[in-house]
């Protein structure tokens, strides 16, 4: 019999069932009609295949439409609502939620992919029966990751409207058979709070942008094979590729920017997994756009160009798989959980790579004789020996990164590296090293061949300058590895050569500089990131001679105290000044001050608000706060503060409600100012002194008590039976605010039970926390803008040499 469930809106999951089913449909028949308008060159195929994809576009941006309309309206029976959201969720954080979920984050792929499809169907002319049909056939995998159905026992996908009811988590909970289960649903699961930040709203989805570009150079690189026009598609293509690169580098930009800003490591790339796996797509997009180059001036470098850009692709799906079958485990922090889907990835990823391949395989003769050798002293040359460069980088972080993929698929058990940042550094700062030569030389050679004296002279002045600053800086900074001074030095070259290229060889004309500013850009990065990371300090160290323990050592963290403290840390003294919760963001003030160097009075220089966002399911998270200057940042972490008020708060007298624990010969006890360990029992108590009997029983326990100072007290509470009753006389330690009574014996285990009371003037209002000085950080975050507006004035002048092309 079915239940008649109560208070669900039903009709918003069918229609939204029936749009994916439809986006799913007509994606598969615009693939096929576009792949007969190819293959016969009729429009009305081709007008099939638009209808189609229009009916496809409508339908995602309904289903995309009513995932808001559940989530605005808090519509709880349906399980994505309920996991990536709640009533206390702010609307700010709507498109966090929406994408946060693995259906969501599919939608926003493929919406972005339609939007790049409208913009080709008007824009690729002649070729885009060929680009429609490859990226249509790729709608019809994506689109199948959110349809949510079974065929022949196998789930298709993970579907977005499915009821929390009928979610394998919930469907034999009791309570969710009752009529009115909804009405005990008061609140959804709620967004992690890791993306409850504005960069969460926008980094996503410049991110997918990037992502679902790369098919864009992929399709013309597959149709040019298909249409036998094998370096016609380099053309069109060429701004695609070089959009790519700026998209997904603004995007992987931004998550640096989040994580510095945001996370609790300190720093903005942790060479987490899932960073990696967006990383390496960028590299070898980066080098697709300089083969294409290569062609497009020289007609070479043709097969490069077609591999590359599937290959391209292929770490764009095999960075989907990484994060989405649940292989990565708790290496990352980024990786969804698995929901059954890493067959169904691994299809996908195989089918274009199979694909792919074979129309490489079949049309293998017709390439061969396109990629005459480049001469040594060619711009070309050098070109291509950037892409290799990069790529060999892409295949090291790959080769790490997949090391869980491997144990899997070989039943190995090798582990990842135990410092990460360490090991991709050595492999990967002599590959930035080489990139940031060949950015430096590259646009001194010519095309075809150059006189290796005029390039010699050309980049000498770069040369000079760069090594003299780097000599000066081994004086000055002292001893650090001999490679961070070579990066030093070709970061240097790469930003100095670049400058003088635009000002003695262009001329200043900002219209054809758009390759030189990228590439300061990028030396600004590497240098950035070499001088912040190499030379940051940790200031906050301890100074109260107090051991904070293992998880805080005292050479990173130091102890201040509410009001009390104004400790030195560094060039600053600081003071922890006020506490306040506004919603679910603590807010601790920390005030810093510098010495006026004619009085010697503090000044205050400036105050910082590190927070910690409350959050009960999901557990607490603490989100610094930085100081931006021109020449440092000052990051500010919490690492510990009380937030919890202890049981006894409200206990009557001079002491908090106890702690009590039953332990064992050896165990120890934590009090809020010392260690308190068991070192064993005595049975021999003085029972004169105590007033007792021959018969009656008194067993002591010997304590040793060490305080924070390292100052050893002991203590021996007593266990009485007098009369058969049971009474205890306590040990109390006045110095340190604590009495301990023996409470029980469990003559089974051994064990005993101790009940330890702390003074209520013992609770002390303190933080830990970790400051790091980040010197030049900033000539990162200039690099990441001259890197995007390079770019853009690169793709720009593609787009106007096109247009002057097709114009003719």
């Amino acid at each position: 019999m079915d239940i008649a469930y109560i208070g669900e809106e039903l009709i918003w999951g069918k229609l939204g069932n029936m749009l994916i089913m439809l986006a799913f449909t007509a994606s598969l028949l615009s693939s096929l009609s576009y792949l007969f308008a190819l293959r016969s060159g009729e429009k009305s195929w081709k007008n099939i295949a638009r209808n189609a994809f229009a009916i496809h576009s409508i339908s995602i941006l309904g289903v995309i439409g009513l995932i808001f309309y559940l989530v605005i309206n808090h519509r709880f029976e349906y399980h994505y609502v309920w996991e990536h959201s709640n009533t206390a969720m702010p609307l700010k954080y709507i498109f966090a939620c929406f994408w946060e979920g693995q259906e969501g984050s599919f939608l926003l792929w493929i919406f972005w992919h339609v939007i790049l499809s409208w913009v080709l169907i008007f824009t690729a002319r002649e070729w885009e029966a060929g680009v429609l049909f490859i990226i249509s056939l790729v709608q019809v995998f994506l689109t199948s990751m959110i349809l949510g159905v079974v065929i022949f026992g196998n789930k298709i996908g993970t579907n977005p409207f499915i009821l929390l009811r009928d979610h394998p988590d919930f469907a034999d909970l009791p309570f969710i058979k009752l009529p009115d289960y909804l009405s005990r649903v008061h609140d959804g699961r709620g967004l992690n709070p890791l993306l409850q930040n504005y960069w969460m709203t926008i980094h996503p989805p410049t991110l997918f942008l990037g992502f679902a570009s790369t098919v864009v150079p992929f399709a013309f690189a597959m149709t040019g094979l298909l249409r036998k026009k094998y370096s016609e598609w380099i053309k069109p293509a060429l701004p695609w590729a070089f959009f790519g690169i700026m998209i997904l580098g603004t995007g992987i930009l931004m998550g640096a920017a989040w994580a510095y800003e945001s996370l609790s490591f300190g720093g903005f790339w942790a060479w987490d997994p899932v960073e990696n796996a967006s990383l390496v797509p960028w590299m070898t997009l980066v080098g697709l756009g300089h083969v294409m180059l290569i062609n497009k001036h020289r007609g070479t470098a043709l097969v490069s160009s077609i591999a590359l850009s599937a290959i391209t692709f292929f770490f764009i799906l095999y960075s989907t798989f990484l994060t989405r079958s649940g292989v990565l485990g708790d290496s990352s922090v980024h990786a969804f959980t698995d929901l059954g889907m890493s067959g169904q990835l691994v299809i996908y990823m195989l089918f274009f790579l199979v694909f792919a391949g074979i129309l490489i395989f079949i049309n293998r003769k017709g390439l061969k004789n396109l990629n005459p050798e480049e001469h040594f002293s060619s711009r070309e040359f050098w070109m291509f020996i950037g892409m290799l460069v990069l790529l060999i980088g892409s295949l090291q972080i790959t080769s790490t990164t997949s090391i869980p993929v491997f144990n899997k698929l070989f039943g190995t058990n090798r582990a990842a590296p135990v410092d990460a940042i360490d090991h991709y550094n050595r492999w990967q700062v002599p590959v930035a090293i080489l990139v940031c030569l060949l950015l430096g030389i590259g646009q001194f050679f010519r095309y075809k061949q150059s006189d290796w004296k005029q390039v010699w002279k050309k980049i000498f002045p770069a040369v000079l300058v760069s090594f003299i600053i780097t000599l000066a800086s081994v004086f000055v900074l002292g001893k650090y590895p001999i490679p961070y001074y070579v990066l030093l030095f070709s970061s240097l070259f790469a930003v100095l050569a670049n400058v003088d290229y635009i000002v003695r060889t262009l001329k200043g004309k900002m219209s054809n500089s758009g390759a030189s500013i990228t590439h300061i850009g990028i030396g600004l990065i590497l240098l950035g990131a070499l001088i912040s990371n190499s030379t940051k300090d940790v200031i906050s160290r301890n100074l109260k001679n107090i051991d904070l323990g293992k998880d805080f050592p005292n050479k990173e963290n130091i102890l201040i105290e509410y009001r009390t403290d104004t400790l030195p840390m560094g060039d600053y003294h600081v003071t922890y000044s006020a506490k306040e919760q506004i919603g679910v963001n603590v807010y601790y003030t920390i005030e810093y001050f510098t010495s006026n160097p004619v009085t010697g009075k503090k000044e205050k220089a400036f105050d910082l608000k590190p927070f910690i966002q409350l959050n009960e399911r999901m557990g607490n998270v603490a989100e610094p706060a930085t100081k931006h200057f021109l020449e440092k940042d000052i990051y500010t972490h919490i690492t510990y503060a009380e937030l919890d008020k202890p049981a006894g708060e409200k206990a009557e007298g001079d002491y908090l409600e106890p702690i009590t624990k039953k332990i064992s010969i050896g165990d120890t006890i934590d009090s809020s100012n010392s260690f308190i360990i068991l070192e064993g029992l005595n049975r021999n108590v003085d029972k004169e002194s105590l007033h007792l009997g021959e018969k009656d029983i008194a067993v002591g326990a010997t304590l040793k008590i060490i305080d924070v100072n390292n100052k050893i007290y002991s203590a021996e509470p007593v266990f009485l039976i007098r009369d058969f009753s049971i009474y205890n006389q306590d040990a109390e330690i006045s110095d340190l605010g604590l009495k301990i009574s023996f409470d029980k014996i469990d003559p089974a285990t051994g064990k005993i039970e101790l009940s330890v009371f702390e003074k209520k003037s013992n609770k002390r209002n303190f933080i830990i926390m970790k400051a790091i000085i980040f010197p030049g950080i900033n000539i990162l975050w200039i690099g990441c803008l001259l890197m995007i507006i390079g770019t853009f004035i690169a793709i720009r002048k593609r787009v106007l040499q096109r247009n002057q092309v097709s114009n003719k």
